[in-house]
């Protein structure tokens, strides 16, 4: 997710051509489908239904609410530094999950705050 940027779960039928993707989109069995900075086409749409994609990370739609529970006193570059150094432990995790990115969030505030996991 960007820093201090705004992104939102945005629902298939509420997805048009010509968002962007803020996050990878995965299949219900974790292949990836289509990656982050990408322009939504219809043929991507399609797709999507076809693999049974129920939601996408969009740019621009909502609100970043792990930022809002993020403490005062971390920087935010320090807590983007730790999500970088913790990504190979969940390279293997759908990271577009909110369970997996509920859980990088709280595993990068334990490492800014008390220097380890």
């Amino acid at each position: 997710m960007p820093v201090g940027g705004y992104v939102g779960k945005v629902a298939i039928e509420n997805i048009e051509t010509g968002m962007v993707l803020a996050s990878d989109v995965h299949d219900r069995a974790g292949r990836m489908l289509l990656g982050a900075g990408a322009e939504l086409t219809q043929k991507h749409l399609v797709i999507f239904r076809t693999w049974g994609v129920l939601e996408a990370d969009i740019e621009g739609q909502g609100s970043d609410d792990s930022a809002d529970q993020t403490p005062s006193d971390v920087d935010p570059l320090e807590l983007a530094a730790a999500e970088q150094e913790l990504a190979p432990l969940f390279k293997h995790t759908n990271r577009s999950h909110p369970a997996i990115i509920e859980l990088m969030r709280i595993a990068a505030l334990r490492k800014v705050q008390h220097g380890h996991v």
